[in-house]
């Protein structure tokens, strides 16, 4: 669990393989901490050009093999030119319904065109420094061309049939048919068992017919030629329930990609997972493919886990499993555990069901982790390649699946809040790895009207929660046959609408500013993949699913808004290397966490159960000094799985032994919990008085500590929507010695020296404003860390003025209006500053808009741009313009404003920008100004203005959604034309700076 990781341990193998394909290559894919650059430009230079390493990536959509070389490279010069760091190459065309038109025979995945592109693919992505992935399979599941249902290392289901019979009746005839038919290509099915079981009505739910567990009986053995005769007893109602092993029949989604067709593959045997690689080894590892993904390889790539059947997702190694796992034979729990149609057919005793299922998917889950996950990372890495999976989508421990993938990933679709990502990235950090992705900017019906401020909200939050690594969804292929303007998309149309996602790429007119988008992103995941993540506390989870949306007692909606971090661990991480304890803290080298909370089941209606196991190991952890707080009645705690003799006791004993220890204390009233914390001397890293939509994540390098902060929301569905926030945050420091606190904006990739703060001890409390999903990260460190010249100067702890900086006049007071401002200093004394007068806010009163105006071309790939140009008066949105009403593309604002003859270089002014949409860029007198904050449009024009008139220029790019409601209204006439451009209100905000004495 613990191997090195082939992409991110350095340059040097890959980069003297990438120079021996290219010409000039040089590739930098490390990701090192400040100390780790110093030398070559410093910190600064670290957080301003952020490594290709940790540039965002996209998902790149073919039509299986119909593509054509020369323009894979294209394409991938596109992508390395727009500031990404690698693509993910996955067949999915949801758009084409006539499959026939792509000719699965000679273009198929797998197919030699398909392993030309990839091939120029990464040849092309090793000149230019970037990296790339490939799906496992075509499409998902993972699956095998040429493999049948019927084959062994197939996807299987265990299908159910039933018949009645009243007590004292006989039933003869064949064993009870399946009550559902097998798939298309299912030609064999094989009889498991037959069993009969007295109906019990005192434990039948809504859906399930009650049975007593007592009363099962194996008539297997009585079958003959396929015919059953069996008399019930006398008394109640019984039920014959046959069980059949068959091939599932499913298919990779939006098939065929491939001929022959392919198959889901088993997921929990090792014949499954060698189906997969011995047809990479034997049908599409060429040597010069190998080569060329030890040049430009990255990841191999497994999406979300979704195995349909209408029974039971089954292995035949399950029954032997199972008994191995809890010394009890599968065959008489079978009852509870068979589906139909994902619905649970039939039920013993309510505890005793719940505690049968935990069993069953315990079992599934360590035969999914075993046999594939870790299989497929182990032959991963001899190709010099990492694994990258979503690991959920069935009721398995997703929780250990992320420590032991290279990459767990997860997805902004899928996924209901942001404890999902939570869950996955316990797992990761236990592990000691590094990266946590997502599957990004995903939205229903949203094709080519998608913006970049709302992919922004939704990623804001997921960082905070642990992601660092963006799979943009995503950049399709450029053309298919048949396809309408603007080209192929992977979802769009999708059942005849617009569809998943967004197809970016030079055919959106946003693609003019993409790099200050891919710049923002990669600076975060820069800061988010340095060092080593820190958490408050670890919530333990007896049942480690997530995609669920079920967060933790307290923590989720209590303590979060009040600074607190919290991750989850299930069972298996506490058998990690990682899983001890130094000065009170779990995993000291990793996440280390302050307190271990346990809570009752919220997937098995809160029940309080622990693995006698799992207790003792708490138990010990909380002997070696870690703090722990129970929630519920844990003096009476249930084992999560049918007990054997005598072990609720035992368990019960470890508890009781827990409960006596000084640092660990058990609640019962979920308000209690924070009391409960602070009783045991834990704090949160992140602090603030009042409760917020302050979002945080804490990194700590060997130089810094850094904390990115998000003003979001758990779930992007929550009412209301966000508010702005402004109050002030204090910070744990962890380092000794001085330290100060840097500004690092993302957007411009400038590190600047916070001059307002106040220290105590270890903490340094800052005022923090942020309009709704706004970001910003603070570094804590030592003076000069980031360049910086101010070295121990005195800085202020309070004022009344607007601002306090530091420029290179030093500690520097900023003012809107005319006054005299009194400024209090880390020395002890106040300063009194005076100001002259300042210029009134400015509101623009007329602009020039020339459009560029986009429109269908000659084919599918060619834009047809038609110049316009508008006076406005008033600004407002271009479906407001009658010029305008169905136009997409890049429109430029000009206006003049005139600022006094006074005005001076101790003046500046900030452009207050107002509604804009979408992407946007500011120049002023013909200079353009870096990039600004796509959530805060307000511009800081600084050193830029001159006395007289200055000429304004912004520049708005929209997506393409109103020009193609028009352009073909059966797929997008559906949706609402949109405001876009820019609306405003525009304000010029002038200010003056003075020096503090």
């Amino acid at each position: 669990m613990h191997e090195a990781n082939p992409q991110r341990d350095g340059m040097s193998r890959r980069a003297v393989l990438a120079a021996g394909l290219t010409t000039g290559a040089a590739l930098t894919l490390g990701t090192g901490a400040p100390s780790a650059v110093a030398g070559t430009g410093g910190a600064a230079e670290w957080f301003a050009a952020p490594a290709r390493s940790v540039r965002p990536r996209f998902r790149w959509w073919w039509p299986d093999g119909l593509v054509d070389p020369d323009e894979i490279a294209r394409e991938i010069d596109q992508i390395a030119d727009a500031g990404f760091g690698g693509v993910e190459i996955a067949a999915v065309h949801h758009s084409i319904k006539d499959k026939s038109v792509l000719d699965t025979a000679r273009h198929g995945w797998g197919s030699r065109p398909w392993r030309d592109g990839v091939e120029a693919a990464l040849r092309r992505a090793a000149r230019r420094g970037l990296t790339v992935d490939l799906t496992l399979g075509p499409s998902w599941p993972v699956a095998v061309p040429g493999l049948t249902p019927d084959d062994d290392a197939a996807a299987k289901e265990l299908a159910h049939g039933r018949a009645p019979l009243t007590g004292g009746s006989t039933y003869q005839g064949p064993v009870p048919p399946p009550v559902r038919a097998a798939a298309a290509g299912v030609t064999r099915q094989q009889l498991l068992a037959v069993q009969a079981a007295r109906i019990e009505p005192a434990h039948s739910t809504r859906k399930e017919t009650g049975l007593d567990p007592d009363s099962v009986q194996d008539l297997t053995a009585t079958v003959t030629d396929g015919t059953l005769t069996w008399t019930a007893p006398e008394g109640g109602d019984w039920v014959l329930i046959s069980y059949w092993v068959r091939g599932s029949g499913q298919q990779p989604e939006s098939g065929p990609h491939s001929a022959p067709a392919a198959y889901a593959v088993d997921h929990f045997s090792p014949a499954g997972t060698t189906a997969v690689t011995s047809y990479w080894q034997d049908h599409l590892l060429t040597p010069s493919l190998r080569r060329l993904l030890r040049a430009a390889g990255g990841s191999l790539f497994e999406d979300s886990v979704e195995l349909e059947t209408d029974g039971l997702t089954w292995t035949p190694l399950l029954p032997e499993a199972f008994e191995k796992h809890t010394g009890r034979p599968l065959l008489p729990y079978l009852p509870a555990l068979v589906l139909d149609n994902s619905n649970q057919v039939f039920a013993f005793e309510a505890q005793f069901t719940r505690q049968v299922r935990h069993d069953f998917w315990e079992t599934v889950s360590g035969l999914f982790n075993r046999n594939h996950l870790t299989a497929l990372r182990d032959w991963a890495h001899t190709l010099g390649m990492t694994l990258r999976s979503q690991p959920y989508g069935l009721q398995t421990d997703a929780i250990a699946s992320a420590a032991l993938l290279d990459i767990p990933e997860g997805e902004s679709l899928g996924f209901k809040n942001l404890d999902d990502y939570r869950c996955l990235a316990g797992g990761r950090d236990m592990a000691g790895r590094r990266v946590l992705s997502c599957e990004a900017g995903a939205y229903n019906g949203s094709a080519y009207s998608t913006t970049w401020d709302r992919f922004l909200r939704t990623m804001g939050g997921a960082y905070a929660a642990g992601v660092n690594q963006t799979v943009v969804h995503g950049f399709s292929y450029a053309t298919a046959p048949g396809v309408n303007w603007p080209g192929f998309a992977a979802f769009s149309p999708y059942n005849g609408t617009a569809g998943y996602g967004e197809s970016w790429g030079p055919r959106q007119p946003t693609w003019r500013h993409v790099q200050d988008i891919s710049g923002y992103l990669g600076r975060v995941h820069q800061v988010l993949q340095t060092g080593t993540a820190r958490a408050d506390v670890a919530v333990f989870r007896q049942t480690g699913y997530t995609a669920t949306g079920i967060g933790a007692s307290w923590f989720t909606a209590t303590g979060v808004p009040l600074g607190w971090t919290h991750q989850f661990l299930s069972g298996p991480l506490l058998d990690l290397p990682s899983a001890t304890v130094s000065d009170g803290r779990l995993a000291p080298d990793g996440p280390a966490y302050k307190a271990l909370f346990v809570e009752g089941d919220f997937f098995y209606g809160s029940t309080p159960t622990l693995a006698v196991e799992d207790a003792r190991k708490i138990l010990a952890l909380a002997e070696a000094g870690l703090p722990v707080v129970l929630f519920g009645a844990f003096d009476q705690a249930l084992t999560p799985g049918v007990p054997d003799q005598g072990e609720t006791d035992r368990l019960r004993d470890i508890l009781a032994r827990l409960l006596t220890l000084p640092h660990v204390v058990r609640v019962t009233d979920k308000a209690a919990v924070g009391d409960a914390l602070a009783g045991l001397g834990v704090s949160a890293d992140v602090r603030h008085a009042t409760a917020s939509t302050l979002l945080n994540a804490h990194r700590v390098t060997a130089d810094a500590d850094f904390y990115y902060l998000c003003n979001g929301k758990h779930a992007e569905t929550v009412k209301p929507p966000v508010a702005a926030l402004d109050h002030d945050v204090t910070l744990r420091r962890t380092h000794g010695g001085r330290t100060v606190p840097y500004l690092l904006d993302p957007w411009t990739g400038e590190a600047v020296r916070l001059a307002r703060y106040t220290e105590d001890g270890a903490d340094i409390t800052l005022r923090v404003t942020l309009q709704p999903g706004q970001t910003t990260i603070v570094a804590l460190g030592r003076p000069g860390l980031f360049g910086d010249r101010h070295g121990t100067s005195a800085h202020a702890e309070a004022t009344d003025a607007d601002a306090v900086l530091f420029t290179d006049r030093g500690l520097t007071l900023r003012a809107r209006t005319a006054g005299t401002w009194t400024t209090r200093l880390s020395q002890g004394r106040t300063a009194t500053t005076r100001t002259p007068a300042v210029p009134a806010p400015i509101t623009p009163a007329r602009w020039e808009l020339e459009v560029e105006d986009w429109y269908p071309g000659s084919d599918a790939t060619r834009t047809e741009h038609v110049r316009r140009g508008v006076t406005l008066d008033t600004l407002r949105p271009w479906s407001q313009i009658p010029e305008l009403t169905d136009s997409a593309g890049i429109g430029r604002y000009r206006t003049t404003v005139t600022l006094p003859a006074g005005w001076t270089s101790a003046h500046g002014a900030e452009l207050e920008l107002g509604q804009v949409s979408d992407t946007f860029r500011v120049s002023v007198n013909g200079r353009r100004l870096p990039a600004a904050d796509r959530l805060h449009p307000v511009v800081d024009l600084g050193p830029f203005l001159r006395r007289g008139e200055n000429t304004i220029e912004i520049e708005v790019a929209t997506p393409l959604i109103n020009r193609l409601r028009v352009a073909q209204p059966t797929v997008f006439g559906g949706v609402a034309r949109q405001d876009h451009g820019l609306v405003g209100p525009v304000r010029l905000v002038p200010y003056v700076q003075a020096a503090v004495r």
